[in-house]
């Protein structure tokens, strides 16, 4: 839908042929009132002509058609850019009404840098109005090397002139609108200039007869093409105003295909870091869970594996990093993959806990980060287990015919990463012939219950786990329906990260 053209009172003067152009001095000069001027007052919008060259400084022809016009006496003010114009040959002048019954100019809205480099030959740009009815600022230069010092944050739009010479290329035939040798690329310098400026609206300036060239250099970057011989304000403000919103639009498109693209990344590399548990030729079934509390992520600071060594033992265990962000999580990758190697070069108990506390004090970013871990060894023949505790919730045992309850906890020792030279005891624990156990992260205790603001903590697990048991649950039913019971306690998504971890021993008949 076109964008509505702001409504015009008074036709600057610039539009109309009435003002001279400011001189130019060999230093910076303050522009001076030309007194005596008039514009015409029109109460429509004017149908603008500005197809007349400026040689020599001279105005364009131009004035209204089919609009009745009556005289105002107003006063202008010329500002000369006499730095651009030095550099340029041209003055880059903004006609602001005097009058008392004039309002005061507002303040620049839009900037547009035109790049045009035969002042004699080149369209005028009228005095531009934005979709507020505030100026567009106009900037211009005569080659890439002062487009380049003029390409400052505030510069919104460029309009490119496409016979420009390209960076290096020499006029042909002597012409200044020419395009460089024959052989060079007829668009080298629009990609200059893409290149120059990636984040600014761009618009080609080419001759009516040369609708491919335009059509070609927005395939190649630009976001539209105007012809040079039918520009008016109106139609320049528009495709300014759309230019610049285009740009903003493809921008975000970008960004966002970016992000997404960047988040596709992250779920495959965090999918790759979690374990794939190595249980070949054990009768125990493994079943897992996992939630990170980051949004949209898939990795958090928990982390769990399982491992069989060659002498048929299973190894398993589930710690937990302090904190949320990737970093944690890093480092949590990082212990679980030490935990397996430490457990099959033959490392239980005591001694790989200190080993694994090492590797935390060297990987973390500072001394605050701790982590809190959970080892379990079960024998080959499934029946009893080595717990091992280091700052870590004592996991959850369930066996046919009896209540579901946690495995002592006595002697828990630190968390990885608090003291030197901490100890961290091995407790026995017989399992019996048929079992379940399960380990969990505390994100899974410490969520809320209901609006009384109190934690569901360990106690309140073993109920919940201990109801869901009696109604058939087992494997990543009883996981799943955990997790989904626990968060509508919370009220919604719980802050901390959940992993959970379930062995089950089933006697075979």
């Amino acid at each position: 839908m076109p964008a509505p053209v702001p409504r015009q009172r008074t036709l600057p003067a610039a539009e109309s042929g009435q003002v001279h152009a400011a001189s130019m001095n060999s230093g910076p000069t303050e522009g001076t009132p030309e007194p005596g001027t008039t514009a015409p007052h029109t109460a429509e919008h004017p149908a603008i002509s500005t197809t007349g060259s400026t040689a020599n400084g001279g105005a364009p022809k131009g004035g209204s058609e089919g609009a009745p016009c009556a005289e105002a006496d107003t006063s202008t003010d010329i500002d000369s850019d006499t730095d651009t114009a030095n550099r340029t040959g041209k003055a880059r002048t903004r006609i602001t009404p005097d009058s008392a019954e004039a309002a005061p100019t507002a303040p620049t809205n839009l900037t547009l840098l035109l790049i045009e480099d035969d002042p004699a030959g080149s369209p005028i740009v009228p005095t531009l109005l934005d979709r507020s009815g505030k100026p567009i600022r106009v900037r211009t230069a005569r080659n890439l090397t002062e487009a380049e010092r003029l390409l400052t944050d505030d510069v919104h739009c460029i309009l490119l002139d496409l016979a420009l010479p390209a960076p290096g290329s020499r006029p042909v035939n002597g012409a200044n609108g020419g395009g460089g040798d024959e052989g060079d690329d007829e668009l080298a310098v629009l990609k200059h200039v893409l290149e120059l400026a990636p984040r600014h609206a761009v618009l080609a300036l080419t001759a009516s007869g040369d609708a491919e060239r335009g059509a070609e250099a927005v395939r190649v970057g630009a976001q539209d093409y105007l012809f040079r011989d039918e520009l008016d304000s109106r139609l320049l403000s528009r495709a300014i105003r759309y230019a610049v919103e285009r740009k903003r639009s493809d921008s975000a498109e970008r960004r966002l295909a970016e992000g997404r693209l960047h988040a596709r990344e992250n779920r495959r590399l965090e999918r790759g870091l979690l374990p794939t548990p190595l249980l070949d030729g054990s009768p125990l079934h493994f079943a897992a869970r996992y939630r990170p509390g980051r949004s949209r992520a898939l990795l958090g600071g928990d982390f769990y594996d399982v491992v069989r060594t060659p002498d048929g033992t299973v190894h398993a265990m589930i710690g937990d990093v302090c904190g949320h962000g990737p970093d944690e999580a890093a480092l949590g990758v990082e212990l679980r993959i030490a935990w397996r190697a430490l457990t099959l070069a033959g490392l239980s108990g005591d001694e790989l806990l200190g080993t694994l506390q090492q590797v935390l004090e060297h990987e973390r970013a500072h001394d605050e980060i701790f982590a809190t871990l959970c080892t379990v060894d079960i024998s080959p023949d499934g029946r009893e287990a080595g717990l091992c505790l280091a700052g870590h919730p004592s996991p959850l045992l369930a066996r046919p015919g009896q209540p579901a309850r946690l495995l002592p906890y006595d002697d828990n020792g630190p968390a990885l990463g608090l003291l030197p030279d901490a100890r961290w005891p091995r407790t026995r624990v017989d399992l019996g012939n048929e079992w379940s156990l399960m380990l969990y992260t505390d994100g899974l205790i410490e969520g809320r219950v209901g609006d009384s603001g109190e934690r569901l903590g360990q106690d309140g697990m073993v109920g919940m786990v201990r109801r869901q048991l009696t109604e058939g649950l087992r494997g990543e039913e009883l996981l799943r329906a955990a997790v989904n019971e626990v968060r509508a306690l919370n009220g919604g998504e719980l802050t901390d990260d959940v992993a959970l971890l379930l062995l089950d021993r089933v006697p075979q008949p």
